[in-house]
């Protein structure tokens, strides 16, 4: 099986997964599809004083499909309300290009909701100590949690002033009080 992307309208993501899910369900073209992901990661709020999960979109309008494209299989997807077009499809040729091996293994990492990524630990207004880079051993305190790339942005004091710095969560260690 190969991966292949569905370009589908905004917000529309999780409506053509089900859609797709039900429809096979029980027909013969069931065993041609693998996985299906709607690319998520989980994020912290906070709200009124508290700290609110809240999952968001990495990709949005992109449904990924581990699947066995057939002529049939593709027509069907195509047919679902909300699916504009499969990404990579050449306009010349009616093969679909899946995507490579490299992108998938990136992918997957992404969107395993599994995985914890280090700047869950820290929220706005943590006293952090710098551990790694050109700020090693200053201290400041978190200011804001960058959703999409996993960096902290630190107010760090330099020559008396406040500067801010981003920096990866794996750079800074929290200190406890």
């Amino acid at each position: 099986m190969k991966w292949y992307v569905i370009h589908t309208y905004a917000a529309h993501e999780n409506k053509v997964k089900t859609a797709i899910e039900k429809g096979l369900a029980g027909t013969p073209m069931e065993s041609l599809v693998g996985q299906l992901l709607v690319p998520v990661r989980t994020t912290f709020i906070i709200r009124d004083g508290k700290k609110i999960e809240r999952e968001r979109k990495l990709f949005t309008s992109y449904v990924l499909i581990e699947c066995d494209m057939s002529p049939e299989l593709r027509a069907y997807i195509q047919n679902i309300a909300g699916v504009t077009n499969f990404l990579g499809q050449r306009r010349d040729q009616k093969d679909l290009i899946p995507l490579t091996e490299e992108e998938v293994n990136r992918l997957l990492g992404i969107t395993d909701k599994d995985r914890v990524t280090k700047t869950k630990e820290y929220l706005p207004g943590d006293m952090v100590r710098i551990i790694s880079g050109p700020f090693t051993d200053f201290e400041g305190i978190v200011q804001k949690i960058n959703d999409d790339s996993s960096k902290l942005v630190i107010d760090v004091t330099v020559f008396g002033r406040r500067t801010p710095v981003e920096l990866n969560a794996d750079q800074v260690e929290q200190i406890k009080k």
